[in-house]
């Protein structure tokens, strides 16, 4: 049984048990709280919460859908046998029409008979103090003559929603040859901010699962990368490169994979949101002398039948990658000059931003041997230090570091956190308020960050959430903090943000969060560039999930906002 007979199997079973068949929605979400659609749930949520009538909709309760969806999480776990930055989520749906039983139904149906796959086992969610064990999915299963039924907390059988608040509940999950296969879940708590839970008015369900994952199991395989929906891929791989490395060649097939669809939808390289998350795909798997053109030709050839919008953009999705590869290669041009010069691998990756993949490449064809233990210890222990910070400890007072001081790491690593949120902060406001705003003072504790500025009124509600958004795009974009030291009349002149009665020496470090500077920005800006004593966090996914929770006056004339990350 091949990809496409699956989806169809799949939308063909639950229409014919009253679900309307809904296409997939764009990459690029309508719900600002998340960057990229992650869930088929996504273009549903207002039907969870009784925002839109689904029988108005879709003249039904239930609906059922194959859903493009993109996770950054992942990016840097691709290569391994499991992890995919684009995948395809099935997924049925339904809003007030029926819930555990049916559903429950049928998941078992078309695991078993449809699919003709053996559940291993099932799990279900333990109970906590706030929401009691989900006993009936329990009953439910044994009923169905499942009796291997494992319990589990809130991290495995308690699904929460996909940005700050949002509908959520208990799951219930199906296991095929060891793996999670299908995550059913009970919508019947709203979170809130606070993540306190109060019930729904409206109980729904909510399942996913992956294509990908799914047809492994069916075709027998030990991967996804074995199976139809990357067979054709790898083979044009071969064919295009001399590329020998399995993780490598896996890399390759993601990547190219996910940029297609995500040009598909509108998204273009930049140097901010989804299109810095592309721009990174593509260089990634950017050959100073080969072009991945043939392998996206391939990708669009096996996927086109579906999703026919792949054939009807294919010229502007080649275009958009030839013009991206063509863009980095002059930066791969400096990065060669380097590895010529016999510059350590890991100062080529981390300074010269030149991949590693392509330095083993580069070394085999010369003959040169690449000590890859020493690259990953250096880097891990790189990653450890940018993470961390470097803890310094004074007499017993405390940690100080930079412009921070905390009573221990984990206080350093907070406040760190809130540190370069502040930084995210003062340039979103001056994107949406404009030059304006200028800087007053800023206070830091493990709570909140409090900020003040000069500005002269209220800002609006749409204001406050505008800038909100702009610091959480900046956060999911995952851009990296990039340190210079330089005369401080030269980072003024560069137009790095400073304090006005900041007591600076004659060299200062100026602090750049987002694409580098010659990286092919329009404006030659990052999103945020200041003036700091430190510390920072290496890249903005390590901050969480920013929130504004109050703007007032502190004077005439100065605003002030707190904030948190979570």
């Amino acid at each position: 049984m091949d990809s496409q007979e699956i989806r169809q199997r799949f939308l063909k079973f639950f229409e014919e048990r009253g679900h309307k068949i809904v296409p997939s929605s764009s990459l690029v979400p309508t719900d600002p709280s998340v960057l990229l659609t992650t869930a088929g749930m996504q273009q549903f949520k207002p039907y969870f919460v009784g925002q839109k009538d689904p029988m108005a909709d879709f003249g039904s309760k239930n609906t059922v859908s194959v859903q493009k969806s993109f996770r950054t999480s992942d990016i840097d776990e691709v290569g391994d046998e499991t992890h995919l930055t684009y995948f395809e989520m099935l997924g049925n749906f339904s809003f007030g029409g029926y819930f555990k039983k049916e559903a429950i139904a049928y998941g078992y149906e078309f695991i078993t008979k449809e699919m003709g796959l053996t559940i291993d086992y099932v799990s279900v969610f333990e109970g906590d103090a706030e929401v009691p064990a989900d006993t009936e999915s329990e009953e439910i299963w044994k009923s169905l003559g499942i009796t291997k039924i494992e319990k589990f907390g809130r991290k495995d059988n308690f699904w929460g929603p996909t940005g700050a608040e949002g509908p959520c509940g208990p799951t219930t999950e199906i296991y095929v040859r060891g793996v999670e296969v299908w995550n059913i879940v009970f919508n019947e708590y709203y979170m809130k901010p606070d993540k306190s839970l109060e019930p729904l008015k409206q109980k729904g369900v909510d399942t996913g699962m992956g294509l990908d994952r799914l047809a492994v199991m069916v075709q027998d395989k030990k991967n996804v990368f074995e199976t139809d929906l990357f067979e054709f891929i790898f083979k044009k791989i071969e064919e295009n490169t001399p590329e020998k490395d399995q993780r490598s060649k896996r890399i390759i097939a993601d990547h190219i994979r996910a940029s297609v669809f995500m040009i598909s939808d509108g998204i273009v390289p930049s140097n901010t949101d989804r299109g810095y998350i592309l721009r990174r795909l593509i260089r990634r798997i950017t050959h100073p002398d080969k072009s991945q053109i043939p392998i996206a030709e391939t990708v669009i050839e096996s996927y086109g039948n579906f999703y026919q919008e792949l054939k009807t953009k294919k010229i502007l999705i080649l275009e958009e990658i030839k013009k991206e590869e063509d863009k980095f290669r002059e930066t791969l041009y400096s990065g060669l000059k380097q590895f010529e010069k016999g510059v350590d691998p890991f100062i080529l990756h981390t300074t010269y931003g030149f991949p590693f993949d392509l330095t083993k490449d580069l070394s085999r064809k010369a003959g040169k041997s690449i000590d890859e233990k020493d690259f990953e210890e250096k880097f891990k222990k790189h990653q450890e230090i940018s993470r961390a910070g470097a803890e310094k400890k004074f007499g017993g007072h405390g940690i100080v570091e930079g412009d921070l001081t905390a009573s221990s790491p984990e206080e350093l690593k907070i406040k760190t956190r809130l540190h370069t949120a502040t930084h995210l902060l003062n340039a979103a406001l001056h994107k949406v308020l404009g030059d304006e705003v200028s800087q007053r003072g800023s206070d830091i504790t493990v709570e909140r960050t409090r900020f003040d500025f000069v500005f002269g009124r209220k800002l609006t509600d749409e204001e406050i959430k505008k800038v909100e958004d702009l610091v959480n795009e900046a956060i999911l974009a995952n851009y990296p903090v990039k340190i210079e030291t330089m005369p401080l009349e030269e980072a003024k002149k560069s137009g790095a943000l400073y304090f006005y009665k900041g007591n600076f020496p004659e060299m200062v470090k100026v602090y750049s969060i987002g694409p580098s500077l010659d990286s092919g920005s329009p404006s030659g800006r990052p999103f945020s560039r200041e003036i700091c004593g430190g510390p920072h966090v290496s890249s903005t996914g390590e901050i969480g999930r920013f929130k504004i929770t109050k703007e007032e006056s502190s004077s005439a004339g100065i605003r002030r906002i707190r904030a948190t990350v979570e």
